[in-house]
């Protein structure tokens, strides 16, 4: 954009000027102009001096600065950048990917500074889904001084918030209080809190205040199945912020050759720059060899990664081998790691597949035949008893049915450290739609492991949830347009897998879940973050409002009831399999890392603000049972004297005596289909082996078909004399 002209004269304002001088700073958390950081700006005062656009006074007072026009508009947005970045600003705003309101005076104003280039042709990508204002500017042209910190008398409000009524929900506890936060982070909880002047004061009475949701299971712009899922990470964590949850935890995906750290840092690269809320990643480990297993060790250790998927399904791309699972469990121990699962028998999958395209089932119901309950409850089983074989806890993904369930129920019984995770599509809808008459609406609910037939899974799984025999729940987001899942129109294993839930999760459970008395609002929350943080060791950080947790809180309208539709949601795909449920509770506040991103159901949020959380490994909640068993299990040798007779030389054994020969002999004829018995045979004859002696097996039948018998070689007897023939002796006195 072309450079404006600086002002020399400060630009007026009609509010009253300060009677302080201007404080030559910067706002909490601004980077210099030029780089690639987002600016956040103090909505109280925002002082710019020497630079290119002059002085600007009251920034703060509902105002949207235009610096391509040098003007100060109140009440609405500046003027239009010039060029590629104004039509790319146009074409998206329809997308939410351009400032969803105006700004102001108790939101925080931010202003990100974004180079983007395609290394690839050299060409630069402008404007690349930024929201908010834009500002290009060299970095030599903006001299701007960020020596002091801000004063408090000037310190932001937007970074001083006030919680006041409404009840707090923990897993544990219900309680009335009030909330301070401040840099993100809750300060005070309780009642006549201590509060500075400045603070914005949001009332929550007769509304619940809970953690932000964890959503365990996303796939956010992930190639898979010849496609890449469309909610990319700046569309799925607005999603995600517009239905209560505030971290979400994808999956890295590793192609073909592709190292484990190489496809760590292209994910990172992705999200980094998107990203509306916080993050965390899994990673997929598609083989297992030492490369491997040092990249799983670097990982854990400098990158923040603590939990590593096998995929038992996906033949040819990413399934693996129970031999290799078994390893990855071992080093998954070592390494404090938790073992993730997508448990499906794919052999017998492909199986079934194969018959149902030969017999001319190709559309979406055949997703549902080709993988019934059994293939996944059977996987689910082997997945469990291998982790356990090397005392490694092993996480479920996407729990689909019944059978597998009750597997995960029957083994957490036996003391077996297991954790199973449903997720909203599972629990909000079932398996009928795969059968529907419209090819699209039926493959729009193609996913692996599917949804099932059953009606009464989703009732079935949320009781799962309330007796503690699964604990998590996410939503195994991944979304795919019609045009994508016609990729498999001929045949439904080449249907893109994936559907929507990251915006919808909490609402389902609390309908699902709470409205049906199966869940109180302790154990929504327990299922919907809190048992997440502990499990993948963010806790208390995460899942909970305690002072020193970060401010991630949602303020809850229990009894506000919403309908979901493609065309409200926030996701970038162009359906939605909860399309017409209705559904009790709703994201009324949600603030993130202390910024407020949904006001009473407005979403408002800002690429790049999100943040990478690592996971440490040795989580306390899952690791302090494994360490102590391992003190039980370990393995105790006996002490005893050495063995002092004599031993048998092994290698006499290839020399045996010629009777233990015949039996050899015979299992080569067996082999070849020669049975042939006769009395020139020798010892071939028998078909038993001859006892401990040497001698013939009595009872080896001694008849051969040929009409040979084995005494056939000795002399008849001239007579034989029977003194106590079968029926008594004949003669003598009785």
């Amino acid at each position: 954009m072309a450079a404006a002209t600086p002002p020399t004269t400060p630009v007026q304002s009609t509010s009253p000027r300060p009677t302080s001088p201007p404080i030559p700073t910067l706002a909490r958390g601004l980077t210099p102009l030029g780089t690639e950081s987002p600016v956040y700006m103090s909505p109280k005062r925002s002082f710019v001096k020497s630079s290119m656009f002059g002085f600007i006074p009251d920034a703060h007072e509902g105002k949207s600065l235009s610096f391509g026009g040098n003007s100060v508009a109140n009440g609405r947005r500046g003027s239009k950048e010039t060029g590629d970045c104004s039509q790319k600003t146009t074409e998206n705003n329809d997308k939410g990917l351009n400032g969803d309101t105006t700004l102001n005076e108790d939101e925080v104003m931010s202003v990100t500074l974004t180079e983007q280039a395609d290394k690839s042709d050299g060409k630069e990508k402008k404007c690349e889904g930024i929201v908010h204002e834009e500002v290009r500017v060299k970095a030599a042209t903006a001299d701007i001084l960020a020596a002091e910190p801000i004063p408090k008398e000037l310190d932001s409000a937007q970074n001083r918030i006030l919680i006041k009524g409404g009840k707090i929900v923990n897993d544990d506890v219900i309680s009335e209080g009030d909330i301070y936060i401040e840099d993100g982070i809750i300060k005070q909880v309780g009642r006549d809190l201590t509060i500075p002047g400045g603070t914005r004061t949001i009332e929550a009475r007769g509304k619940l205040i809970i953690p932000g949701g964890i959503d365990t299971h996303t796939h956010m712009q992930a190639p898979f199945m010849g496609s890449v899922s469309v909610d990319d990470f700046y569309h799925g964590t607005k999603a995600a912020l517009a239905g209560g949850t505030t971290m979400i935890m994808d999956f890295v995906i590793p192609l073909k050759g592709e190292s484990l750290l190489e496809a760590y840092d292209k994910w990172r690269n992705w999200a980094d720059s998107k990203v509306c809320c916080d993050y965390s990643l899994h990673v997929v480990v598609p083989n297992f060899n030492p490369k491997v297993r040092q990249e799983m060790e670097i990982l854990t250790k400098e990158k923040g990664v603590n939990s590593f998927k096998m995929m038992m399904a996906y033949k040819n791309f990413l399934m693996i081998r129970d031999d290799e699972m078994i390893q990855i469990f071992d080093a998954c121990r070592e390494l404090g790691a938790l073992g993730m699962v997508h448990a499906e028998n794919e052999d017998a999958i492909e199986l079934l597949a194969n018959k149902l395209l030969a017999m001319g089932v190709t559309g979406p119901e055949g997703n549902d035949q080709s993988r019934p309950e059994e293939v996944e409850a059977e996987a689910t089983n082997r997945a469990i008893v291998l982790a356990d074989t090397v005392n490694c806890p092993v996480y479920i993904v996407h729990v689909m049915s019944k059978m597998a369930a009750d597997v995960i129920a029957e083994k957490r019984k036996q003391g077996i450290l297991c954790f199973g995770e449903p997720i909203a599509a599972g629990l909000g809808t079932d398996g009928s739609h795969q059968y529907n008459k419209c090819w699209r609406h039926a493959a729009g609910h193609v996913m692996r492991p599917p949804l099932r037939l059953d009606p009464t899974t989703s009732g079935y799984l949320l009781d799962m949830l309330a007796s503690g025999n699964l604990q998590t729940t996410g939503s195994d987001n991944c979304t795919f347009n019609a045009d994508q899942k016609a990729i498999g129109k001929d045949d439904f294993t080449k249907i893109p897998a994936g559907v929507n839930g990251v915006e919808d999760r909490m609402s389902i459970i609390w309908e699902k879940g709470v409205m049906t008395g199966k869940l109180d609002p302790c154990q929504f929350v327990a299922v919907t973050s809190t048992n997440a943080a502990k499990i993948f060791n963010i806790y208390p950080r995460k899942g909970r409002i305690a002072v020193g947790s970060d401010a991630d809180v949602v303020i809850w309208d229990p009894n506000q009831v919403r309908a979901i539709s493609a065309k409200t949601h926030h996701h970038a795909c162009d359906f939605n399999i909860f399309e017409g449920m209705s559904c009790h509770g709703v994201a009324h506040y949600v603030i993130s890392n202390g910024r407020i991103f949904v006001e009473e159901g407005d979403v408002k949020v800002t690429q790049g603000v999100g943040r990478f959380v690592p996971t440490p490994p040795f989580s306390p909640h899952v690791y302090m049972k494994v360490q102590e068993r391992e003190k039980v299990i370990c393995p105790k040798k006996v002490e005893r004297e050495g063995y002092v007779g004599s031993v048998v030389d092994a290698r006499q054994l290839s020399a045996a005596p010629p009777l233990l020969q015949h039996n050899d002999s015979y299992n080569q004829h067996r082999a070849s289909g020669e049975l042939l018995f006769s009395a020139q045979q020798g010892d071939e004859f028998y078909s038993r082996p001859p006892t401990r002696g040497g001698y013939r097996n009595l009872q080896d039948s001694s008849f051969s078909l040929s009409g040979a018998q084995i005494d056939d070689n000795k002399s008849p007897r001239a007579g034989i004399r029977v003194q106590n023939p079968p029926g008594g002796r004949s003669t003598g006195l009785w």
